[in-house]
């Protein structure tokens, strides 16, 4: 087996981390999975998160709902970065 490269080490401890069963079931945190591959455009992860929500029984309402937030927060950054243009172009 091919040895992991150091830095990649620190990702593999984190998602290894991310992915304990605790606090969040597994379709919360598929929820929250997908939701954060939409708003960081990673392809990969969405085809991945998509089947592993579907798979952990998360409907296609919660599923339209989880991508509804995470299209709320990109559209309130949004909104907040066209203040700053708004300042910038009044100065």
């Amino acid at each position: 087996m091919t040895e992991i490269p150091e830095p990649l080490k620190v990702y593999q401890t984190i998602a290894e981390f991310a992915n304990r069963q605790g606090v969040l079931d597994q379709k919360t945190q598929e929820l929250i999975s997908l939701a954060v591959a939409v708003t960081t455009r990673c392809d990969g992860c969405i085809s991945i998160h998509s089947q592993a929500a579907l798979k952990a029984g998360a409907s296609r309402e919660e599923i339209a709902a989880a991508l509804a937030v995470a299209v709320s927060l990109n559209a309130g950054a949004a909104v907040v970065y066209s203040s700053h243009v708004m300042e910038a172009i009044n100065q």
